[in-house]
């Protein structure tokens, strides 16, 4: 017969134990440093109240739903003089955000293609790559934009517009494209496509966890999804009309418009980092050993092939931490679009806050938001970074 001891386990430390351990070494001197850190904030911030109060400005943020009384050129929903002044800051934002959105995808596009360019074994292509990305990275930003607006603005009227198959016009206005509207389409259309489209991802996600997604599986399910989306168009009556673009009188009507303003910043930010995110693509790409090539093209697999399916996987540990870094700086950098009058955050909230004399709330308000756009951003691409490392642990 065999007798067992039960030792006690180890004790866990009392909860004071655990509050001296967090706070750290020190605690006489980091408390007072908070302390008077504390005390400097509520003298600046009693300071700043008595100043609002001796020039008749009320603190608070009541002015929000006081009527805004100027004009926003362009934004995603509509805005009018009158409005509040929270409806001019949300045009602000989801224009930061339309601009935002746009720079990081055409960025990201453009940096890849000029990041697998700038390796290829063409010379003359390598060497443009380089002197391309060297210039973007070595001038300022501002002066960039600049130079987009002036170009913008240096196209012709639009009576004399630059006119490309009838139905792209380039002027001074803007720039002028065909759109394609979906009408006579019921509400029961719009859900049905909404789950077809949701089918379609959940399809490509099962097949990107170990079922294999090939260019063939891939087609079949894209002609498929399409295919779905106009049986149930041509069920519920729903048909696409296309509206060109076309001068009437002095100006140019239908399709949809860029502004000069719009286009200029969405050019600059792309240029500008796509330059970065070409440099971070090459650097994943030469972060990924010579073996794994080789050991490719004994297995018969084209350059393609190995660059698309081998390399750029692996890569993508070494370029997603960095390319977040981009993208974070493109969102904080889209401010500069005040420079060039595009209505984006940072302008309307100047403008807030020269009209209302709310400066320290309007301030609070932009610190507040571009917080959230940031943090915002950094959550989702460290969500795709962490399944990135996982799946290359897998390995």
């Amino acid at each position: 017969m065999t007798t067992e001891t039960i030792l006690p386990g180890p004790t866990r430390p009392g909860i004071l134990r655990q509050v001296r351990a967090w706070w750290g070494p020190h605690a006489l001197s980091q408390g007072l440093f908070i302390a008077a850190l504390g005390l400097l904030v509520i003298v600046l911030a009693s300071n700043t109240l008595a100043t609002m109060t001796r020039i008749g400005i009320t603190p608070g943020f009541d002015f929000l739903w006081r009527s805004a009384n100027f004009e926003i050129g362009e934004g995603l929903i509509p805005f009018r003089a009158g409005d509040p002044y929270f409806r001019a800051i949300l045009v602000g934002l989801l224009n930061t955000i339309k601009v935002a959105a746009l720079g990081c995808v055409f960025a990201t596009i453009l940096g890849v293609i000029l990041g697998v360019a700038g390796l290829s074994g063409n010379l003359l292509l390598a060497t443009l790559v380089r002197w391309y990305i060297e210039a973007i990275r070595n001038t300022p930003l501002l002066l960039q934009l600049f130079f987009w607006i002036a170009l913008a603005k240096s196209f012709p009227p639009p009576r004399a517009a630059i006119s490309a198959f009838d139905s792209v016009f380039l002027t001074n206005r803007g720039v002028f494209v065909p759109t394609v509207n979906l009408v006579e389409a019921s509400a029961w259309t719009w859900w049905l496509i909404i789950a077809i489209v949701a089918a379609l991802v959940a399809g490509l996600s099962w097949l990107r966890r170990g079922h294999g997604l090939t260019l063939s599986r891939f087609g079949v399910l894209f002609v498929a999804g399409l295919v779905a989306i106009a049986i149930v168009l041509l069920l519920s009556d729903g048909r696409f009309s296309a509206e060109l673009p076309v001068l009437a009188g002095f100006n140019i009507r239908g399709g949809a418009s860029l502004t000069p303003e719009f286009a200029a910043l969405l050019t600059g930010l792309t240029v500008k980092f796509s330059a970065a995110i070409a440099e971070i693509v090459r650097a994943g790409i030469q972060s990924v050993s010579q073996g794994q090539w080789e050991a490719a093209r004994t297995l018969g697999l084209r350059d393609g092939q190995i660059m698309r399916l081998i390399v750029l996987p692996q890569a993508l540990r070494v370029i997603t931490p960095l390319t977040t870094s981009s993208y974070l700086d493109l969102t904080k950098d889209s401010s500069l679009a005040v420079a060039i009058g595009y209505p984006d955050l940072v302008n309307v909230i100047n403008t807030t806050a020269n009209t209302t004399g709310q400066s320290f709330e309007a301030l609070a308000i932009l610190i507040g938001l571009y917080l959230t756009l940031n943090l915002t951003v950094s959550a989702a691409m460290n969500l795709y970074n962490r399944r990135v490392a996982l799946r290359g642990q897998a390995r």
